[in-house]
């Protein structure tokens, strides 16, 4: 914890970026009668009745920078180690391509490791790519200490809060929301510290003589 939380208290350094990772699945519904148009004074209106279209993953492949203010979303039909590893080829390649180290704060799901890259790829270009890494895992149980999950939720109340029945519109959902919020440079005002941690949750240290 201490050491996710003390990433996040350095001064920005454009060659060292911090860079927040995960996933969220979502589910694809359709209409099954024609939603009744908004009129003046009556909101518009829709059957309880939907059907289901499969379920798609939309993906923060370590796309989200808090102290830069940038988001890039991808909407994808798996989350496997093959697309974790697709993602930071792109992360480090174009989306990074003259910084030093890349700082990517993960939880610990099994697909979110440098053994994922060798799986991918060839050894010397999985190399290539991990040598351009560093991982920094949030504790179990504490994966609301990446950020990322927070642009998750207001992305979920923005553009998902509907049936969204294809994945071309969700696609162009996520785009939209994306282009908005980073022409905004919005960003997320983290102020929970290393010493907040010690103060409120002494519980969990353990104890000293």
């Amino acid at each position: 914890m201490e050491d996710v939380l003390d990433l996040y208290g350095e001064e920005y350094d454009p060659a060292r970026p911090v860079v927040c990772l995960d996933e969220m699945p979502y589910q694809l519904l359709g209409e099954t009668r024609e939603p009744i148009a908004m009129e003046p004074g009556e909101p518009e209106r829709r059957d309880y009745e939907y059907e289901r279209r499969g379920t798609l993953r939309v993906v923060f492949h370590a796309r989200f920078e808090p102290k830069a203010g940038k988001r890039y979303a991808d909407v994808t039909e798996s989350r496997t180690k093959a697309d974790f590893a697709q993602r930071v080829k792109l992360l480090v390649d174009e989306r990074y391509p003259d910084a030093q180290l890349i700082r990517l704060v993960v939880d610990n799901l099994n697909t979110h490791t440098g053994g994922a890259l060798y799986e991918a790829f060839e050894p010397p270009e999985a190399r290539r790519l991990f040598d351009r890494l560093e991982f920094r895992y949030t504790p179990k149980h504490g994966s609301w200490l990446n950020q990322v999950e927070i642009k998750l939720s207001v992305l979920s109340g923005l553009c998902l809060d509907r049936r969204i029945p294809d994945i071309e519109a969700l696609g162009a959902e996520v785009g939209a929301w994306q282009e908005e919020r980073n022409g905004a440079g919005a960003t997320v005002d983290w102020r929970f510290t290393t010493r907040d941690a010690r103060e409120k949750l002494r519980r969990i240290y353990p104890a000293t003589p």
